[in-house]
């Protein structure tokens, strides 16, 4: 939020307090500053803690002037030459601004125009360029004319990008008088984050430099002067859903004229970062900015014309199916069920707390203002804003949350404005229908609770007086204080959270810094491990180790994007998707059914880009339960792809990654974790492709599912010339099965006896089935089996495939001799043959 300095002095003596020190002050205390723009101030010398930007006005080359008369150029129609006084002596001043062509030939003007006038040498921003350019004032000669000064318009002096015309100043100004005396100001630019929606104005801003400065807040002025009749009966209300719409107030000002604002009312909303428009939409963006109660001005004759010429009756409810409204940016908006509108009789007029409608807005020929306050809730109007993809400085405010109490101030405020800038008489008295009263919150704190809570010593004098610089209500009671909270807050609670809110008003107030470092009171609460986590931590280091990068993605999806990891034609499963209540995209509108479905979108994005993929990603899954919450389980998904090595400068295995590789990163994931006794056989998943997929069993219980991708699912997916292997396991099943601690073998002192042994099997027999009956047969003296080589052949006949292992045998404590070796050779050939009908290869 852009904050001018200028308008803050309205509301809170500044005086003395060195800018940077209050940019500090605030942001320490929650209001964080991220920029001060200084307009014709001074601006600091060296480093600063916060980002400064601007220009500084040389007091003695930017000064007040006054232009007496206004000429014609010899040799351009479109340029005029001014008789300028500065103070001190007259000038020629060439320029071109088209504000100034009508008065040119008057002869002298009475009273002369007052201007910005930068001398030779004065440093100010190039007009004619785009952006904001420093440049300074040479002299030069144009269309035979000298021209060595200028008279400014408000982009040379970086009040704004405005460059149309000069600017004028007040007629009451003096002459030679330096600028930044008239028109310096500085803009700090506020993080508004949403624990302090509360200062997304002025005065708010102001309060809390009051309390954190010690100085005095002025009170806000909320008076209006109504001199014309009651409103009873010229304007009815009706709210069809109160807890949509809290409350709703309404005004009326007649006889206005619309015209522009004063000069300086739209300086300041420039540097508020809005556009002037004319003096009663001015009005209502002023009451806003300066309050924080957005207010919206209908035409009171559009209403009461829509009405057949009766008084309008202003209804507020949800929008009906198919309903449009053309807003004030002019866009046909197709309303959603739960918008809330703000209608007559006649239909839609605008979309509550966000914008107005077109049909109804202040033209030039508006004479009679109805001016609307309102309270919305703010979650229906977050929700909107999504749906409809539009924002607005009103929304900003709605969406964050406004008190109901703000409304009435709000309006009186607008009205009062109205009245000052655009004449006109006020009906006495508002429209102010409020069937849901926000609830009075009170909190009970104790000097025990600042020391307990805080570490700090505070009296309740000190509490007192700091809470009531914010303007809370605090009276005794007993040893402590009773609090109530001021009717422009929402952000507090009741009971043990509305004290640890008032712990951190106090904390906020009383300063960080100011806080002294001291040990925890308390004794420390035992401390548990979290084995879920520690094993989620296991398994990235492992797949780190091996060169797999860990990636992280969105929870949120859709079931269209979900449906690309099936084969087209795949029946989807009968869980329902768990959906969002409040979609904030259409591109994430269900909680995720499939990690591996999330993982592919990341693996097409690399694969025009990487010769390799080797991704995983540990996170959870969501099914619907009966329960309030879905059920979340965890996964771990691997996917893989292209070369196994990662290219470098000396030659690598360039194979690419196949079933057998993604096997082996599995196999290696487990053996790690401290698993042994599994089972790997075939396996079916439709994402997987069919005769090249694997599942894991320990037990009867399945723990992983592997395999090449089903190459109808990878046509899904832009995977160029990938063939991507994947890898899914259920974490849950792995943190049952995988022990903390683990025994270890320690390195063998004595030589191993290593031995090929190959045998012929019937094709349809796993290799996995030998295997594991190999090393049953071996006992604790087989240290290790492993297959290298599969083969088949006429050879060896139909039907039929050579399974070559690799034996190796080894002893802890001694050599192991020739004959120990050939006994129990003989035993595992002996039961393979037996048991499997395997054949010793020749």
């Amino acid at each position: 939020m852009k904050t001018p300095l200028s308008w803050l002095k309205d509301f809170v003596d500044l005086e003395g307090i060195d800018l940077e020190q209050l940019a500090h002050t605030l942001t320490v205390a929650g209001l964080e500053v991220e920029e001060i723009h200084y307009i014709g101030l001074p601006m600091p010398a060296g480093l600063q803690q916060t980002k400064v930007s601007g220009l500084s006005w040389d007091p003695d080359k930017l000064v007040v002037a006054e232009i007496r008369e206004v000429g014609p150029h010899p040799n351009a129609d479109r340029l005029v030459l001014c008789r300028l006084f500065d103070g001190q002596q007259e000038h020629t001043v060439l320029t071109g601004a088209p504000n100034l062509f009508e008065y040119r030939g008057q002869g002298e003007l009475k009273p002369p125009l007052k201007v910005a006038y930068a001398k030779e040498g004065a440093e100010i921003y190039d007009g004619h360029q785009e952006g904001m350019h420093k440049t300074v004032l040479k002299r030069t000669k144009i269309r035979g004319v000298d021209s060595y000064s200028m008279v400014c318009s408000e982009k040379e002096l970086g009040i704004s990008e405005e460059h149309e015309g000069i600017l004028f100043l007040p007629a009451d100004t003096k002459a030679g008088t330096p600028l930044a005396d008239v028109l310096g100001d500085a803009v700090l630019t506020i993080a508004i984050t949403p624990n302090i929606a509360r200062d997304a104005n002025i005065y708010g801003v102001a309060r809390e430099i009051a309390a954190l400065t010690g100085r005095a807040l002025k009170p806000m002025p909320t008076e209006v002067q109504a001199t014309g009749p009651k409103i009873d009966g010229a304007v009815k209300l009706d709210i069809k859903d109160s807890e949509l719409n809290p409350r709703f107030v309404l005004g009326l000002i007649r006889n206005v004229e619309i015209k522009p604002s004063p000069a300086w009312v739209q300086q300041r909303l420039r540097l508020a970062g809005m556009r002037p428009i004319n003096n009663i939409v001015d009005a209502t963006n002023y009451a806003m900015l300066e309050l924080g109660e957005p207010l919206h001005a209908f035409d009171y004759d559009v209403l009461v014309q829509r009405a057949g010429g009766k008084p309008p009756t202003i209804i507020t409810r949800p929008a009906k199916p198919g309903e449009t409204l053309t807003t004030l940016d002019d866009v046909e908006r197709k309303l959603d069920d739960f918008t809330v509108l703000v209608c007559d009789t006649a239909g839609s007029l605008s979309i509550g707390g966000i914008m107005g409608g077109l049909e109804s807005e202040v033209t030039e020929a508006t004479r009679n203002v109805l001016l609307e306050g309102a309270s919305w809730n703010f979650i229906n109007v977050r929700k909107t804003l999504v749906a409809q993809r539009m924002s607005s400085e009103a929304a900003y405010r709605f969406s964050r949350g406004v008190h109901p109490a703000m409304a009435p101030r709000g309006v009186s405020r607008g009205l009062e404005l109205m009245r000052q800038w655009a004449g006109g008489v006020v009906d006495a008295g508002l429209v102010d229908e409020y069937p849901r009263p926000a609830a009075v919150v009170e909190v009970e704190i104790s000097p025990a609770d600042a020391q307990r809570w805080l570490g700090v010593a505070l009296t309740n004098e000190q509490m007192t007086s700091i809470l009531a610089s914010l303007g809370f209500e605090v009276a005794s009671k007993g040893d402590g204080l009773s609090v109530t909270v001021p009717d422009h807050r929402l952000d507090i609670e009741t009971g043990v959270v509305g004290k640890a809110d008032l712990m951190e008003e106090i904390a906020r107030i009383y300063g960080y810094d100011n806080i002294p470092a001291t040990r925890i009171g308390d004794p420390l609460p035992p401390q548990h491990g979290n084995p879920e986590l520690e094993l989620e931590e296991r398994v990235k280091d492992a797949l780190a180790r091996m060169g797999i990068q860990e990636v992280m993605t969105y929870r949120l999806t859709t079931p269209e994007e979900e449906a690309r990891r099936l084969p087209p034609g795949t029946a989807p499963d009968d869980k329902p998707y768990v959906k969002l209540a409040n979609v904030i995209s259409q591109e994430r509108t269900v909680l995720r059914k499939s990690l591996l479905a999330s993982v592919l979108e990341i693996a097409e994005r690399n694969a025009r880009l990487r010769q390799r993929i080797a991704l995983f990603e540990i996170g959870p899954v969501f099914h619907a339960s009966e329960e309030t919450l879905p059920d979340e389980l965890s996964r771990l998904v691997v996917v893989l792809g292209g070369q196994q090595q990662p290219a470098g400068w000396q030659a690598a295995d360039s194979a690419a990654y196949d079933f057998y590789a993604a096997k082996g990163v599995l196999a290696e994931l487990l053996a790690g974790l401290g698993l042994h006794d599994l089972k790997y056989e075939p396996g079916t998943h439709p994402s997987f492709h069919p005769g090249k997929c694997a599942r894991v069993l320990a037990g009867e219980r399945q723990l992983a599912v592997f395999g090449e991708l089903h190459p109808q699912v990878q046509g899904q997916y832009d995977l160029g010339a990938h063939t991507l292997q994947a890898i899914t396991l259920n974490l849950e099943v792995l943190s049952e099965l995988a022990p903390e601690r683990f025994d270890s073998r320690p390195v063998p002192q004595y030589p191993p006896v290593i031995e090929d042994l190959a045998l012929v099997v019937d094709e349809s027999l796993p290799a996995g089935q030998v295997e594991a009956m190999i090393a049953q047969t071996g006992g604790n003296l087989l240290a290790g089996v492993s297959l290298f080589d599969v083969f088949r052949g006429d050879k060896i006949g139909a039907g039929k495939k050579s399974l070559a292992y690799q034996l190796t045998y080894q002893h802890p404590e001694r050599t192991l001799t020739d004959d120990e070796v050939a006994k129990l050779r003989e035993r595992i050939v002996r039961r393979v043959t037996q048991e499997l009908g395997a054949k010793l290869r020749a």
